[in-house]
């Protein structure tokens, strides 16, 4: 029995005929004599010769493959969302090669570098929160390889996008707050170079003009994502002179590190702070107290960038106008912002 994977060169061998000849056979090309053709067909059948096909479809100048890039597929947003990549893509016949920039512009690069040259003929991106500097899908967009960004995107690449209205959330989330009796509002933002952060900036500003509430900027601080900064900044909202009685969070990890910061400092949610985080991640609704959450549509939005990933592989040779996919959101209220239940 043979151990290793039988290849073409090895039929050839044992048959002694041309490799080129065993291709034909294999792919039943007429100019083949039968007696050969069937030589090798039973050859391979016994040998259970498997076709690589990596090399099958770089001869046809198609991989049938998606890059995706997220942050960190361990986050609830980012795994919900390949779920959708995922089944959209094995619906088109495409697979997907996944890699995690783990928040650094560094990896993002090789990420982008790497699964160019294993030759997948789209990207699906989400940015890193190092990422300022945009050459790097200049470069793809140049050599005209298709590229839809979600979530995290920059208006300065021109490409694709699937979001969701992010002012719109926040401005829902904040005023659910001030219904609430909430008046000095916090938001623990993400890094100040995410457009997703400053358009959710944009909301909590518009809701608290709305009001009739001042803007303090000594309410906005601005996270890492990571657990221990979301906690330290949350014990310096609490330790300034005037504190905040509501909090918008950037995201549910931000929020919970927020809670637990919280109930360290024995700050009673919602009685003394209400707050609400995004992505409404399933252990949100489990925790004491519940924690309220924007819901994103994510497993659409994974679909929808393989739909537009692939309109544009289909038209590659064309001219391409990226367009913009905005989805709504909903905020799920539970007990951590719901002052008026109590």
């Amino acid at each position: 029995m043979r151990k290793n994977q039988v290849t073409i060169k090895d039929i050839a061998q044992e048959l002694k005929i041309s490799i080129s000849t065993v291709s034909r056979a294999l792919r039943g090309m007429p100019e083949i004599h039968p007696d050969t053709r069937k030589a090798v067909t039973a050859l391979a059948k016994d040998w259970d010769y498997q076709p690589n096909q990596l090399a099958t479809s770089l001869v046809k100048s198609s991989t049938r493959t998606i890059g995706v890039i997220v942050p960190n597929a361990g986050y609830y947003f980012f795994s919900s969302v390949i779920s959708g990549i995922e089944e959209a893509a094995a619906r088109e016949g495409y697979s997907i090669l996944l890699c995690q920039s783990n928040e650094s512009y560094q990896r993002e690069l090789v990420n982008i570098q790497d699964l160019t040259q294993g030759q997948v003929e789209g990207f699906i991106v989400s940015l890193s929160r190092e990422t300022f500097d945009y050459a790097h899908f200049g470069r793809l967009l140049r050599k005209k390889i298709p590229l839809v960004i979600f979530d995290r995107y920059a208006d300065e690449i021109p490409a694709s996008k699937v979001i969701v209205d992010n002012r719109k959330a926040a401005r829902q989330a904040v005023r659910h707050l001030i219904e609430n009796g909430c008046r000095r509002i916090a938001y623990l933002a993400g890094p100040s170079n995410l457009q997703i952060s400053n358009e959710r900036l944009t909301g909590y500003k518009d809701a608290l003009r709305e009001a009739g509430l001042p803007f303090d900027d000594h309410l906005v601080v601005h996270c890492d994502y990571t657990l221990e900064n979301a906690m330290r900044h949350t014990n310096l909202l609490v330790s300034l002179r005037y504190p905040p009685d509501g909090i918008l969070a950037v995201s549910d990890r931000v929020a919970m590190a927020s809670l637990y910061a919280l109930r360290q400092q024995q700050v009673r949610v919602p009685d003394e702070v209400a707050i609400i985080g995004f992505n409404d991640e399933p252990v949100s609704a489990l925790m004491t107290p519940s924690l309220s959450s924007v819901a994103q549509p994510t497993v659409q939005m994974g679909r929808m960038t393989v739909e537009l990933l692939i309109q544009q592989i289909a038209t590659s040779s064309q001219e391409f106008t990226p367009v913009t996919k905005i989805f709504e959101t909903e905020l799920k209220i539970r007990e951590s912002s719901n002052r008026l239940k109590q």
